[in-house]
C-alpha cells in the first residue's frame, strides 16, 4: 500500500491529516481566555434573574445545564468571589426548585 500514490502523485495514498511532515496539517494552537468581568458580568445577570423569579425561569433542561455550566464559569473569577456566587446560585436554585 505504501507505493501507491494519489491523483497529484504522491505517496502514500492515504495519508494522515495531522502529525510530523511536510504533507501534513497540524494541529491548531489556539487557547481562548476568557474575560474575567465579561464572566461575572453573565454570572450576575442569570442570579439576578434567578433572584427576581417567583418560579423557576428556566426549562428543567436548561436549569440543569446552568446548574453546571455557573460553577465552571464562577472558575475564571477569584476563588474568594467564585465561591460566593455559587453558593448564592444554588441557594437561589434550591428555593426556585422548593417554589415549584
Amino acid at each position: 500500500m505504501t507505493d501507491q500514490t494519489d491523483l497529484f502523485g504522491k505517496s502514500p495514498a492515504q495519508g494522515s491529516l495531522f502529525g510530523p511532515g511536510d504533507d501534513r496539517m497540524q494541529a491548531p494552537r489556539q487557547r481562548y481566555v476568557p474575560d474575567p468581568e465579561a464572566v461575572r458580568l453573565r454570572l450576575l445577570s442569570l442570579l439576578e434573574k434567578a433572584r427576581s423569579a417567583e418560579k423557576m425561569p428556566w426549562s428543567e433542561r436548561d436549569a440543569r445545564m446552568w446548574q453546571t455550566v455557573f460553577p465552571n464559569m464562577a472558575k475564571w473569577l477569584p476563588e474568594d468571589e467564585a465561591e460566593q456566587l455559587r453558593f448564592e446560585f444554588a441557594r437561589e436554585m434550591e428555593r426556585l426548585k422548593q417554589a415549584a
